[in-house]
Formats: C-alpha cells, structure tokens, sequence
C-alpha cells in the first residue's frame, strides 16, 4: 500500500473516530440538560420564527450557489445559473446526508466534469469558492473575538477550552497541522491568479458570502429570540466564525458533533446563553441546513454514480 493510501485510511479512521467520540459527547450533553427540556425548549418558539428561519437558510443556501456561480461565469465555460444551483444543492445534500469521506465539494466537482467543463478550472472555483466563504468569516472574527478572549483568560475559560480542544487535537500532530496551513497557502496563490484579472467577480462572490452570513446570523437570533434567551446579531456572527474556523479541521466526517459541541460550548460560556438554549439551537440550525438541502437528492445519485465508475476505472 502507498503512503498516499495509508496516509488517506488514517485521515478517514481519524475522521470516523472524530465523528463518533463528538456524537457521543453530544448525545452526553442533551442526556445532562434533559430532552425533555430540550422539546419544551423547542415548543416555545413560535412556528412563524421556525418556518422564517427555514426560509432565511434556504436563501443563505441560494447566496452559496450564486457566490460560485460568480466564479465560474469569468471562466468562459458556459455554465448556466441553474446548473450551478444543481451542483451545489447536490453537494449540500451530500455534506448533510452522507456521512462519508465524499464530501459535498467532491461531488460539485464531479457533477462539473459529467457536464464536459474543465476539471482544472472547475477544482480552481472550488478553492476560490471556500476561500472567499472562509474569508467572508474571518472578516466578522473581530466581533467575537474580544467576548471570546475575556472568557479565556479567566481560569476556568482556559480548563473548559483546553477540556474540549483536547479531544480535537490529539489525532492531529503539529507537523501535520502545518503541512495544511502551507498546502492551503499554495492553493491560494495558484488558484487566485485564474480570478485576479476579474476582480469584480470576486467582489460579487463576496457579496453573496454576505447575504449567506447575514441569513444565517439573523436565523439563529430569531429562533433565540423565540427561546426569550436572545444575542445581539453582531456577537453571533463574530462567535459563529470560531465555530466555523473549528468545523474546519478534518476530525469529523462533515463536521457532524464537532459543530454542535463547538456551537454550544462557545455560545453558552461567551454568549451568555443558557445551555439548554445553547444545545437546543444547535440542534435546530443544524436541522434546518438539511431540510434546506434537501432539494439536492434529486441531483446527487446520477453524479455518485459517475464518481463510482471513474473509482473502477482507476482500478
């Protein structure tokens, strides 16, 4: 076996692992606060908040389709707006429905190949397009970055912090961690230079991060306002970009846990939010994304089938 294989089963054990040690440390949590609680919790938000709040996820999902499809409408290949929106809820589905190491991007990518575009230019999008997302968040980091360190720095912030992280970071070697920081850097570089005498589509791009960012945000105010438990919209985008950051790191198969425990950890101890609400709007926002991307199923099973061909192929 390869050192590229071995080192591709290790990730995918370490993910597995990841994903289940976090579901079990959640389902702990929801056992300690009560699901009782956590329904009651759920009954107390007015339905019109709830279906508002669906409607606002399914637009943030709209804003994620239209910021790649700015990317791809420079390249010149000819794709439609509402081929984009195909491959894009497709890999939604696949992200929330599909606890594998096919990630949704893997399967935007296969979808753009099956509709003969160019699989280089079509990979360079993808980077840019999560580059543009993760940059769209590290813009409101400021926000909650002040709330954040003042909890930290008291004694117990750091024992809870270190308590949870812990758990993240064992499979994870320094050396490794930074191999990611640098592959990433050099994607940036070679990928940006597709886009760069196009900046007007990256501005577009950004704007539609925006719009996905501001659904989102204002989503998960209106589900707290509904638990009488609320947060002003600036500090949960400025929290929701470190829980974003860490549903980043590659111990979870499609962050399954680690956004949930992340989430409440953060919201309750910095956002002053109780921890019921913390675990019941976890719980909920993580719900609505897959109802939003259920649309998705209908584009996915044509381009796993294509993924799975080429796997034989290869063999």
């Amino acid at each position: 076996m390869s050192d590229l294989a071995k080192d591709t089963k290790k990730t995918s054990y370490l993910r597995w692992g990841g994903s289940l040690l976090t579901i079990i440390l959640l389902v702990y949590l929801f056992s300690r606060q009560g699901w009782g609680e956590i329904i009651d919790a759920i009954r107390q938000i007015p339905v019109w908040h709830i279906i508002l709040a669906l409607l606002l996820t399914i637009i943030s999902r709209l804003a994620v389709a239209g910021r790649w499809y700015a990317l791809l409408a420079v390249t010149e290949m000819g794709v439609s707006w509402w081929r984009t929106l195909q491959l894009t809820f497709a890999g939604l589905f696949a992200s929330n429905f599909l606890p594998t190491t096919v990630g949704g991007d893997v399967v935007r990518l296969a979808g753009a190949v099956q509709l003969k575009l160019d699989s280089a230019i079509s990979a360079a999008s993808l980077v840019i397009d999560r580059l543009v997302g993760l940059f769209g968040m590290v813009l409101v980091v400021p926000f909650g970055a002040g709330p954040l360190w003042a909890w930290l720095v008291t004694a117990q912030g750091w024992k809870d912090a270190f308590s949870t992280s812990s758990l993240f970071f064992r499979g994870i070697g320094q050396k490794k961690l930074w191999v990611r920081i640098r592959d990433l850097f050099s994607r940036l570089v070679k990928s940006f230079s597709l886009w760069r005498d196009h900046p007007a589509s990256l501005f577009v791009s950004l704007g539609m991060t925006g719009l996905h960012m501001l659904c989102l945000y204002s989503s998960i105010a209106l589900l707290l306002n509904g638990m009488d438990d609320p947060m002003p919209l600036w500090l949960i985008g400025g929290l929701w970009s470190f829980v974003y950051l860490v549903t980043l790191l590659p111990i979870s198969i499609n962050g399954y846990g680690v956004q949930e425990i992340s989430m409440t950890l953060i919201f309750t101890n910095v956002g002053g939010i109780s921890m019921k609400s913390g675990l019941t709007i976890a719980l909920l926002i993580r719900t609505l994304q897959m109802l939003a991307s259920l649309p998705g199923a209908a584009f996915v099973p044509s381009i796993l089938v294509g993924i799975r061909q080429d796997e034989r192929k290869d063999a």
